[in-house]
């Protein structure tokens, strides 16, 4: 009965406490692809994305009710970091579905305007100066869009009723509130003109944090905290020999951070009082937990609750992260080698510079057990896309340049107009312009490298009944098939790696060679290996097929996530030196498209290879037929 009676009354103070409205709820996710086209169109940088803020505690006042019920002490504000633009999860500030969403669009905007002028060096920006760095990102962001002026009036309009009365606060809650909504209404009454950054609130005798009031929910906060540890981060590590496990799945949330400095004193304590206490104190005591506790369940609610994580580099590794099994094997049980010691440059965004010679690539002949037995059904699927292939190689192709024939090239057609009305050169006196275009055999000219990732996380289940790299092996198979129908010459690798100096790349078919038994059995003898250092991957692809004298040079990607590696290589950096990869290939006259079946992709591909230079295969069980589709479609 008591419990009952506490759930009602919990339930009752919470909901009379509410300051929001449920009914009228726009979230993150629904808006995120919307989103990321205003962010970038505004001046974000591409290295930037989009992700869900956590909540985070302020000293703004609180309602009776709020405090009766314990809540309105946390608001997911919106912050840009070294990284990411965290935008509350979802925001149900007014009572309207459309000025949530609006207030989505200009947090976009603001976020953009942010890092603009933080990347130009703008002092305003700094961290501590949150309201004029505020100020002068929407005075900027209004200058150069003003069909947002209205947008902006709305908005700031209905947070001003929304805000407590300054005259109600005492001390310096009510310093604050003023100069918060001074400088609100200021932005208002300057609003033709530009928000004018600096007014009375720079005359206090401490900047105004974003933590010191109520949210602000119209300003974006620019952590400098999470820059450091993100930097700090990202340098190398000597600890090099030290594998941990590959991260879970999160939910997506940027969390606060901040960078503390471990003390390695091993000087004994003595406690004069009684150890209980303790307990009561583990909310202020820096204490460094120890490195061998078993794995905690439930982490993410753990760090969701708190406000700030604090990161030290502790130089040790938890014991049950090692992966045992990712050891290299012994050469007696490992593939053979066929050549060593290639090296290859790796590109450092750090430093903006490409480091020589800082990966070793070695190639490797799949050792085969035993003929590989293919599925009947496998061999129907491979029949199928193989006749579809060989059609390809009689069909004829349609040449443009042509004063007359049976298709129009509206392209050419409308360069013509322009430049005859332009009167540039002699267009304007053609009598007959070449603008249609004929059907003419001409031998094809086409080199094909499918470069497939074998790493350790193709060893998850696509299915109930196959594996991710099960999928792979039968898209790698009827590839082959096709191919081989097609004509064309064709290269088949495989690549995974253990830091830079172990890069595996294994030689599933050489260019010379046919397509037969032997290569059917080691696209069969294929396995998950270790991780993806993807960048070196593609530029030896790129030197490989660089070779090759064909008029047009395919250049295929496999994969099934992001670039990452033991080291350094992850997030950012990985992620920089594949796109770095990805453009020298474009340079190098080849066309490289990236094939995935990441459901996440959509976040990191387009940085790396265009918004037209991927294909999303979103169940896994159907790459075996998209694959070919795709050679089908990129090569007619």
């Amino acid at each position: 009965m008591e419990e009952w009676v506490g759930q009602w009354w919990h339930r009752i103070a919470t909901r009379l406490a509410e300051r929001q409205y449920p009914h009228a709820a726009v979230r993150l996710e629904d808006m995120s692809g919307q989103l990321a086209v205003v962010f970038r169109a505004m001046g974000g940088l591409p290295q930037w994305r989009l992700a869900g803020a956590s909540e985070r505690r302020h000293k703004g006042p609180r309602g009776l009710m709020q405090k009766i019920a314990g809540s309105g002490q946390r608001f997911a504000m919106p912050v840009l970091d070294a990284e990411t633009l965290a935008l509350p999860p979802e925001l149900a500030l007014f009572d309207q579905t459309d000025l949530n969403r609006e207030l989505y669009l200009w947090l976009a905007g603001q976020g953009a305007m942010r890092l603009q002028l933080c990347s130009m060096g703008d002092e305003a920006h700094a961290d501590g100066d949150w309201i004029n760095g505020n100020l002068k990102a929407t005075s900027c962001l209004l200058a150069q869009y003003p069909g947002w002026r209205a947008r902006y009036r709305r908005l700031v309009e209905q947070h001003l009723a929304q805000r407590p009365d300054p005259d109600g606060l005492r001390g310096w809650q009510a310093v604050c509130e003023r100069a918060v909504q001074l400088a609100l209404r200021q932005s208002l009454q300057t609003l033709p003109e530009g928000v004018q950054a600096g007014g009375e609130w720079d005359t206090l005798s401490q900047p105004v944090r974003s933590d010191d009031v109520l949210p602000v929910c119209l300003w974006v906060d620019v952590s400098s905290a999470q820059t450091a540890l993100v930097a700090q981060a990202r340098q190398d590590q000597a600890r090099e020999g030290q594998g941990e496990e590959a991260p879970k799945p999160t939910d997506g949330t940027r969390r606060r951070a901040k960078q503390a400095s471990e003390s390695h004193e091993r000087h004994a304590l003595m406690m004069f009082f009684r150890a209980e206490s303790l307990l009561s104190w583990t909310e202020f005591v820096r204490v460094n937990r120890q490195t061998d506790d078993d794995p905690v369940e439930d982490s993410r609610q753990i760090a969701n609750d708190m406000d700030t994580l604090s990161v030290a580099p502790g130089g040790q590794t938890l014991a049950s992260r090692v992966r045992f099994d990712l050891d290299l094997p012994s050469a007696a049980a490992d593939d053979q080698v066929i050549a060593q010691g290639i090296l290859l440059p790796e590109w450092d965004h750090r430093k903006a510079s490409l480091l020589p010679d800082h990966c070793a690539v070695q190639v490797l002949l799949p050792t085969v057990a035993e003929p590989w037995q293919v599925p009947p059904s496998l061999r129907t699927t491979a029949s199928r896309m193989r006749r579809r292939l060989e059609s390809l190689r009689a069909m004829p192709r349609w040449q443009g340049g042509h004063t007359s024939g049976e298709r129009l090239n509206m392209d050419a057609w409308v360069r013509w107009q322009v430049e005859s009305r332009a009167g540039e050169g002699d267009v304007a006196t053609l009598s007959e312009p070449r603008v249609f275009a004929r059907p003419q055999r001409s031998e094809r000219s086409l080199a094909t490298l499918l470069l497939a990732d074998l790493s350790l996380s193709t060893d998850a289940w696509a299915a109930q009944d196959a594996r991710v790299i099960d999928v792979i092996r039968d898209a790698l198979y009827v590839f082959g098939q096709a191919m081989d129908g097609l004509g064309d010459p064709f290269e088949m690798l495989g690549f995974s790696s253990v830091k830079r100096h172990n890069v595996r790349v294994h030689a599933l078919k050489r260019f010379d060679e046919p397509w037969g038994a032997a290569t059917r059995d080691r696209v069969g003898a294929i396995k998950p290996g270790y991780y993806t250092r993807m960048g070196a991957a593609v530029r030896y692809a790129t030197k490989a097929l660089s070779l090759r004298t064909e008029k047009q040079r395919l250049l295929l990607l496999l994969t099934d996530g992001k670039p990452n590696d033991l080291d350094h290589y992850e997030g950012r950096f990985g992620l920089e030196d594949t796109r770095h990869a990805v453009q020298a290939a474009r340079s190098a006259g080849l066309h490289p498209f990236c094939i995935t079946i990441d459901e996440q992709a959509a976040d990191y591909l387009p940085y790396l290879f265009g918004q037209h230079g991927y294909a999303l295969v979103h169940k896994p069980q159907d790459l075996v037929s998209r694959l070919t589709n795709i050679v089908a479609t990129l090569s007619a």
